[in-house]
């Protein structure tokens, strides 16, 4: 072997001789003169001619003059224990290594027997001087071990040699027992070689040569014990090492156990990470002995549950680079096996680093996205976990945030859509497909309608290659033709749904064209989708809600869906008709006209009811609008048998409405109204809503004035439905040809013990909006008041003082109009107000005598 190879270089500390040739003798001021000279010796020999001079002197000669030289001067500073400066230190080690170490195997045959004695002397001079040099005080210095290793263990893993390789590994050996003498040790903390060694020397206790396994085997048997001493609860350390000592010496196999315990309790997670990665090393090797151990070991340590494990970008970072040259079959899986457990316990690493080795180096070096889909359950538990990644806010509130890394919801999502694009998996897209589309549409909505502008610093490397929007989009589209909905996509393009989707304004329209294609084409997802969609609305702080009802109004249109409507889904929708924002509302509402065209939802709507009517009292005009609209088309789809009773207190809600000034409300309230007695029947006709149809009849007839002409023909059409269901015949054909002065006073005539009736709701019309209307109902009121006999007007007026007060509110602002009724004219041409109560004057006004002057 070759001490001064680029890779021996690598692995050690190295100095420039001549510095050191100057300055030995300022920096030894303690030695003897012959501990001087030998040292002097050694910065001589450690020129770069003179170590090559050692190297080449023949090996079938025990004692050459420079070996020998170099022998005699370890000898002679074995027992010296000066202030050596580590790089001195590193001088000594260096000669003392090259010079043993290189002899070639010791055969008494070959030897006389004064060269054989100075070998031995020179091993144990060179154990003596290590562990003199090793000391920081009274106590080892873990990391000048560290420096001395890295000049030893090249000899042991870069040597071809057996002998080389059992002097390095015997000379560890005895250094680490040396070492185990010292129940404190300095910079433990920062000696970061356990791993490492722990890796070594368990591959070579596995190892073909049995001399080697021993060597190995002795070596990992002292690394445990010093870990234990440092590392262990005091009151267990004993016990431990008892359990070491039994198999001390003993089969490789029980050393491993030891090992795989060790592994898991006494290194930490940067060590384990070291301890794979050499292992990972080992299977790159031609001998398929090497690659053999190696996995077995690798099994062993992996077998069970999976501790913490630091480094794990670096881990990722091999696996990439070097999964193309590990070619035998046991390693590749072996390999696979280490990926695949790393992506379940470290998703965020795994997934966010090999997103970045894509990023900056050519696609094609390796296929880690083909490992990864390569097992069923792993790959369902990815997806999930990046599920939950790609919808935050959904998580749960029991669950913690982790310390580690965590990737952003466009990472998940690239990272989704590579899988997605590994076909090995098709089954299992089918399982998660619901949950992954929605979360997939959802983060589209967040994007599209809510994101902000700013991108995060972790995903700056992301955001450089792809826009946000269209990524998740393109993800989307490969899920559903990595399904076998690849039609769709294309329909939805056809529509423009994929163009809506990702403009801000027209969004949800977008989202109403993707799930019609669903309904349209009877997606056989449909029922999936429905049910995570009511799963996630069961949250009621969950997100992107909106997005959720503008798709499940379109999806409740396909058949299966509405089957699979009950009492507990509708009670969730229920719930949502509290929020007082329109846009949540609208589709809300519009979702009844879907209920009321499936007879396993129309049951449902006694649910919904109460909601439904509710939002016409909203605050919102908005809302209000929105609703009587909805429940005008509504109408269209409901029969008498299935709801009346929500059309009876529906006909209880619409009365406020009747005054609205807004022509819009008052024209739908009206129109909604003649619907429903289109609906009622004779022998339907019950308490309440034979009360209620006849409470509503004087409106009725007054609005026949109304500045709306449309609600004049409803009112027509609806007192004519209202005499056929009462069973006025002669009043029908009055209703449908007479004027309101002509109908009124039918009315009046035929219907004589309902007078007060009339008049209460003749009253309750004297602050109407329009002055037609105002005019009629205080004409037909003095009407009414004429009927009735002393008593019966004496009685009333108790009760309607207050009302009647009206009376004079209307007059008085009828006075002051431009445009005056007939009344205000009757008594601004007769003078002052007579002093009468409010009824004795209306019905002074409609005298006979008084309605001649008016004429």
């Amino acid at each position: 072997m070759n001490p001064s190879s680029n890779k021996r270089k690598s692995k050690r500390v190295t100095f420039e001789p001549s510095t050191l040739q100057v300055s030995w003798k300022s920096h030894l001021p303690g030695l003897r003169q012959s501990e001087r000279e030998a040292y002097a010796f050694i910065l001589e020999f450690l020129e770069e001619e003179h170590m090559i001079l050692i190297l080449e002197e023949s090996t079938e000669i025990l004692m050459g003059n420079m070996r020998q030289q170099a022998m005699f001067c370890i000898v002679a500073l074995s027992q010296v224990n000066p202030p050596f400066h580590l790089s001195q230190k590193l001088d000594l080690v260096n000669v003392g290594v090259s010079s043993l170490f290189s002899l070639p195997p010791i055969m008494p045959s070959l030897y006389r027997r004064d060269n054989a004695s100075l070998y031995l002397q020179t091993v144990q001079a060179l154990d003596d001087m290590l562990q003199a040099l090793v000391m920081d005080g009274m106590n080892p210095d873990m990391l000048i071990l560290q420096h001395f290793l890295e000049i030893i263990l090249p000899w042991s893993l870069l040597s071809d040699k057996v002998h080389e390789q059992m002097r390095a590994l015997g000379t560890i050996s005895r250094l680490l027992r040396f070492i185990c003498n010292f129940p404190e040790l300095s910079h433990m903390e920062e000696f970061s070689m356990s791993g490492k060694l722990m890796s070594i020397f368990g591959l070579f206790c596995m190892g073909c040569n049995h001399e080697i396994s021993i060597e190995a085997s002795e070596a990992l048997h002292y690394l445990f014990k010093i870990l234990v001493l440092q590392r262990s609860v005091k009151q267990k350390t004993e016990t431990i090492l008892k359990d070491l000592q039994k198999h001390f010496r003993g089969a490789w196999l029980a050393s491993l156990q030891d090992l795989t315990l060790f592994f898991k309790k006494y290194l930490t997670p940067e060590e384990r990470a070291d301890m794979i990665m050499v292992s990972m090393e080992a299977m790159t090797n031609t001998s398929r002995h090497d690659i053999s151990a190696a996995s077995k070991m690798l099994k062993m340590i992996l077998k069970y549950t999976i501790p913490e494990i630091g480094k794990v970008p670096e881990i990722i970072q091999y696996i990439y680079y070097h999964m193309n040259s590990i070619t035998e079959t046991t390693a590749q899986k072996t390999i696979k096996k280490i990926l695949y457990l790393l992506s379940q316990y470290y998703t965020d690493e795994v997934i966010l680093t090999l997103l970045k080795i894509e990023d900056q180096s050519q696609k094609g070096v390796c296929r880690p996205w083909e490992i990864l889909a390569s097992f069923p359950k792993g790959y369902e538990t990815i997806m999930d976990y990046l599920l939950q990644r790609l919808t935050p806010h959904q998580r749960s509130k029991d669950q913690e945030p982790s310390h580690r890394t965590e990737i952003s919801p466009l990472i998940a999502t690239r990272a989704i859509h590579e899988l997605l694009l590994e076909p090995s998996r098709r089954m299992e897209v089918q399982s998660f497909f619901s949950s992954l589309f929605m979360a997939l549409l959802f983060q589209i909505s967040f994007l599209v309608v809510e994101v902000d502008t700013e991108i995060s610093q972790d995903q700056q490397h992301i955001a450089e290659w792809v826009d946000p929007i269209s990524s998740t989009v393109e993800a989307l589209k490969t899920l559903m033709r990595s399904s076998g909905y690849g039609d769709y996509v294309s329909s939805i393009q056809r529509h423009g749904g994929w163009w809506l989707l990702v403009n801000p304004e027209r969004h949800y329209d977008g989202v109403t064209v993707l799930a019609r294609s669903l309904v349209i084409n009877n997606c056989w997802h449909n029922r999936p989708l429905f049910s995570s969609i009511i799963r996630f609305l069961q949250d009621p702080d969950c997100k992107n809600h909106l997005t959720a009802l503008v798709f499940l109004t379109e999806l409740l249109q396909c058949p299966d869906v509405a089957a699979l409507v009950d009492d507990f889904t509708t009670r969730i929708l229920a719930n949502w008709f509290k929020s007082e924002e329109p846009a949540i509302v609208k589709p809300l509402l519009q979702m009844l006209e879907v209920f009321a065209k499936h007879e396993n939802m129309v049951r449902r709507l006694r649910i919904l009811q109460p909601y439904v009517l509710n939002c016409c009292y909203s605050s919102n005009s908005d809302i209000v609008l929105e609703t009587l609209l909805v429940l005008k088309n509504l109408l269209r789809h409901l029969t008498w048998r299935h709801s009346s009773s929500f059309l009876i207190q529906l006909s209880f809600t619409l009365v406020p409405f009747f005054e609205e000034v807004s022509e819009h409300l008052r024209l739908a309230a009206f129109e909604i109204y003649g619907s429903l007695l289109a609906k009622v029947k004779k022998r339907g006709l019950v308490f309440p809503l034979k009360h209620q149809i006849l409470n509503l009849l004087v409106p009725l007839v007054l609005h026949l004035r109304d500045v709306n002409t449309d609600v004049a023909l409803i009112c027509r059409s609806a007192l004519c439905h209202t005499a056929a269901v009462l069973g006025w015949s002669k009043l029908k054909a009055v209703f449908a040809e007479k004027d309101v002065w002509n109908i009124l006073g039918a009315l009046l005539e035929q219907e004589t013990n309902k007078a007060l009736w009339f008049l209460k709701q003749c009253v309750a019309l004297f602050k109407s909006p329009q002055v037609p209307i105002r005019w009629a109902a205080v004409w037909f009121a003095g009407q009414i008041i004429q009927t009735l006999d002393l008593e019966e007007i004496d009685e009333i007026e108790e009760a309607y003082t207050e009302r009647c007060g009206l009376l004079e509110e209307t007059l008085a602002h009828s006075l002051k109009s431009t445009s005056p009724d007939p009344i205000a004219w009757y008594l601004s041409a007769t003078g002052p107000r007579p002093s009468c109560s409010p009824l004795s004057f209306l019905c002074l006004c409609f005298s006979p005598k008084a309605h001649a002057e008016r004429l």
